[in-house]
């Protein structure tokens, strides 16, 4: 059993409630969570920590501050595609290390260590695909829901986009999101 947090002040701690940052990314994460926990509630036969699906989906992207993506009003130094990475180091900080894993590994459907090394991802060396299925579910919650102007973070996307996305990231991850698609939907 994991330790227990209140998302949103763990959020507030980092971010300034009054800011664009902070709105785009709670609802961004509402909208995951929400995703998550309707995946979950359809298979209790899975016996799933349904407590911490709801606060590691709220947490998953914390690390977003850090990075450099003003659009999303994130002012930070670090490429965008380290805030799972600069999330899970700040969960790890909050004696948060299996929410961290949800934060590392949630990027698209998970990258491999193959793929860094392989594409020059600016990321550490490891692997970071999610194991569990509260991570699974939480990654693939995550792939449905964009951040940025007010559309973007209310509107699901399709699973055939999904997938042509994923098509471009290669076969591997093409087939771990079909897999999920079979498993979760």
């Amino acid at each position: 059993m994991s330790k227990r947090v209140d998302p949103l002040e763990l959020i507030r701690k980092y971010y300034d409630p009054a800011s664009e940052a902070y709105r785009i990314l709670t609802i961004h994460s509402e909208r995951v969570t929400a995703k998550a926990l309707d995946i979950v509630d359809r298979h209790p036969e899975w016996h799933l920590d349904r407590d911490f699906v709801a606060e590691a989906a709220m947490l998953h992207d914390i690390g977003i501050f850090l990075t450099d993506a003003p659009s999303i009003d994130c002012h930070g130094t670090e490429p965008y595609l380290m805030h799972g990475a600069l999330g899970a180091d700040l969960l790890r900080k909050e004696g948060l290390p299996r929410h961290a894993l949800v934060c590392e590994r949630h990027t698209g459907t998970g990258v491999t260590l193959e793929e860094i090394l392989r594409e020059g991802y600016e990321m550490p060396h490891r692997e970071m695909v999610p194991i569990t299925l509260e991570e699974q579910i939480i990654c693939f919650a995550d792939c449905f829901y964009s951040k940025g102007n007010v559309e973007k973070l209310t509107v699901e996307k399709s699973v055939e986009s999904l997938r042509e996305k994923q098509r471009g990231y290669g076969q591997d991850n093409l087939e771990r999101f079909d897999a999920w698609c079979t498993l979760f939907l």
